[in-house]
């Protein structure tokens, strides 16, 4: 049996914006949103940018990991759902709430889409159907 080391990933970029931070790794991003903000379109462009920089012609995925509590506008997935190279879109959090929402998120999505309460399944998830493709 071979015991290989885990890889500990290493992020490429972090972004510090309004909303939260992302930080960009291989092949996918991580956003952390702050406490009470509004995720809506505008916002969303500085994400789809960052995408764009780091990931123009090759296959990605993303994970909003949701340590804190804030509003999200459901129709930015009618935007975000056109990035073609975005292959996976993860959602992580422990709070029912957010359970809730994820069902509406994901009638605008209609794209991979998936809900976790563990960071490294979704992680996995990610990582597997960006390799898909």
């Amino acid at each position: 049996m071979k015991v290989r080391p885990i890889k500990t990933p290493v992020v490429v970029k972090e972004y510090v914006l309004e909303i939260g931070s992302v930080q960009v790794y291989d092949n996918y991003m991580v956003a952390v949103y702050n406490e009470g903000c509004t995720v809506t379109l505008e916002r969303v462009y500085q994400l789809i940018g960052i995408s764009e920089i780091h990931f123009r012609d090759r296959p990605f995925g993303f994970i909003s990991f949701r340590k804190n509590s804030y509003a999200i506008d459901p129709t930015i997935y009618n935007y975000v759902r056109e990035l073609d190279n975005l292959k996976a879109y993860a959602i992580v959090s422990v709070k029912e709430m957010d359970m809730h929402n994820f069902a509406i998120e994901k009638m605008f999505y209609k794209k991979p889409m998936k809900f976790f309460i563990d960071y490294n399944n979704a992680l996995a998830w990610v990582k597997r159907r960006v390799a898909k493709k």
